[in-house]
């Protein structure tokens, strides 16, 4: 089994082209939203011309209305996240066979970038047996991941600025998730998320309700927190929950919900459940979401 090298990368932050090896496959990262920070010129589009001839394929699963741009290039797998829940199904053996050698893997820094590049490692053979129905179920939060997949969710989200752990669960799953050496630093990292899973509970007694929105200020901090599991906490309580910051502003809604925030906010892509924009677009948030009664005095 060959082993590219893997880098890691988010809509809004990307390696620099020029660091990246050869041929190059992208998997599980959206096209940037104009967010005020970042930009589809700024980010993605630079990327991708700074790959020019190396870029192999680029397979993502997130809507973006400048997807039409890169339909006639056959290098572009695009879809939106109601044809395709997670990105690890659309890793197919057609698909990686037709890219040719690939040098280096780009992929997201979560579950679903990280079991599709192990699928693309594998010849678009899945890690597992229900790899890819564990992809869709932690990608949406809809249904239940095997205890595996939930674990290496737990672990990522743990260390999510920690590449080191990112490689030994790209070698665990491209390996058939049966290396118990690899496993144990995977579930050490998983148990680390509980500290952080009870700060968002601490914080989610701050949750306040107005119109279908659950909102809370997480500025005050006591520690790191697992955001995913605060804004969940918010869902069960309205079908819209809010968490904000000093520096960003994140909104999500159910998958199933209906809710398109990207449409709600004015936004170019990403996932339509949920979106992350500055803390300077807070007011403009809670007015789109008819709470701006709701917005802090600071």
């Amino acid at each position: 089994m060959a082993f590219p090298r893997v880098a890691y990368g988010t809509p809004r932050k990307l390696p620099k082209a020029k660091d990246l090896d050869g041929r190059v496959v992208v998997l599980d990262i959206a096209f940037a939203a104009d967010t005020g920070n970042s930009s589809f010129d700024k980010v993605t589009g630079r990327f991708i011309e700074g790959l020019g001839d190396r870029l192999a394929m680029w397979i993502d699963h997130h809507d973006h209305v400048r997807h039409a741009e890169y339909a006639a290039d056959p290098r572009f797998v695009l879809a939106t996240k109601a044809q395709h829940p997670a990105c690890p199904e659309m890793v197919t053996p057609e698909r990686v066979a037709a890219a040719g050698k690939v040098d280096t893997i780009c992929c997201h820094i979560d579950f679903d970038g990280i079991c599709a590049a192990a699928k693309w490692i594998r010849g678009g053979e899945e890690p597992y047996p229900g790899a890819d129905a564990d992809a869709r179920a932690i990608d949406t939060r809809m249904g239940t991941p095997s205890p595996r997949a939930a674990a290496i969710d737990r672990a990522l989200r743990a260390r999510h600025r920690d590449d080191g752990l990112k490689g030994i669960v790209v070698r665990f799953l491209a390996g058939g998730a049966s290396d118990t050496g690899l496993w144990q630093p995977i579930a050490e990292a998983a148990s680390e998320l509980e500290s952080m899973e009870e700060e968002a509970k601490r914080l989610s007694r701050g949750y306040r309700l107005a119109e279908g929105v659950a909102l809370v200020d997480a500025s005050a901090r006591r520690g790191s927190y697992d955001k995913t599991h605060l804004l969940l906490l918010g869902q069960e309580r309205a079908r819209i929950a809010v968490v904000y910051d000093r520096t960003t502003v994140t909104a999500a809604a159910r998958f199933d919900s209906g809710v398109n925030l990207l449409e709600l906010f004015g936004l170019e892509g990403g996932m339509p459940t949920r979106v992350s924009v500055p803390r300077s677009r807070l007011r403009d948030v809670l007015e789109r979401l008819g709470v701006a009664d709701q917005l802090p005095t600071e």
